[in-house]
């Protein structure tokens, strides 16, 4: 998902229209790897986020200079070398720490708006099937209405075809602002992105299914986020 983690900071940084003051934090305790016997599945947890993959794949942190944390995945031998997109098998789940990177939260609403995921929903060869947005304000910074919450939530998912080969792929976006969303997860989060790509066969939904609702921050999942949106 190399391409999915550059895009995040680049959008960022762009948004912005200045460079983001990065805090360099120390580096981050090793991946844990739990057998989740007697399923087809592991735990995989790297700090506040947790993530399920397939037993088959190799876990890499995000690198502690990059703009996320989190965890990739993906069955390559450097998973987090590999630009996974829309046609690689894979696995991202992370997220942006606000205090770190020093841009306004209403930034946040415009890189998960569209820049966080154009790899997939934007990309050649690949089309978007479903998307549903569970709440979506504006930032009066951009238009929106005066004092609005600037947060944003959304999940969909769709079809890329590459060298012959049918992926299907499904993701979601949180960007908590000032709304509710930031009552749940990690407080000082900025922006979640859980994305997987898998082959297109007859059990794509189910696996897409586990591997999104098996990503957690902080034991928030996209069932928690959606509570919160919608109170």
């Amino acid at each position: 998902m190399r391409k999915l983690i550059i895009g995040i900071g680049v959008a960022l940084v762009a948004a912005s229209c200045r460079d983001a003051p990065i805090q360099l934090r120390p580096p981050a305790p090793s991946l844990r790897l739990t057998r989740n016997a007697p399923t087809a599945f592991d735990l995989v947890t790297n700090g506040p986020v947790q993530a399920l993959i397939p037993d088959t794949w190799r876990p890499v942190r995000t690198a502690a200079n990059q703009f996320q944390e989190g965890v990739v995945a993906s069955p390559a031998a450097h998973p987090g070398e590999q630009g996974v997109s829309g046609t690689h098998e894979g696995l991202a789940a992370v997220w942006v720490d606000g205090a770190r990177v020093g841009v306004p939260s209403d930034y946040y609403y415009l890189a998960a708006t569209g820049p966080a995921l154009e790899s997939l929903t934007d990309a050649r060869n690949c089309s978007e099937a479903t998307s549903r947005v569970f709440v979506d304000h504006r930032p009066s910074f951009f238009s929106g209405p005066r004092n609005s919450p600037g947060d944003y939530l959304a999940r969909g998912g769709g079809t890329c075809r590459a060298n012959g080969a049918d992926m299907r792929w499904a993701y979601y976006v949180a960007a908590p602002g000032y709304g509710p969303v930031r009552s749940v997860g990690i407080p000082s989060s900025g922006l979640y992105v859980v994305a997987a790509v898998v082959p297109d066969t007859p059990n794509a939904h189910a696996r897409l299914s586990t591997l999104l609702h098996g990503a957690r921050f902080a034991g928030a999942g996209i069932h928690d986020f959606i509570a919160a949106a919608r109170q």
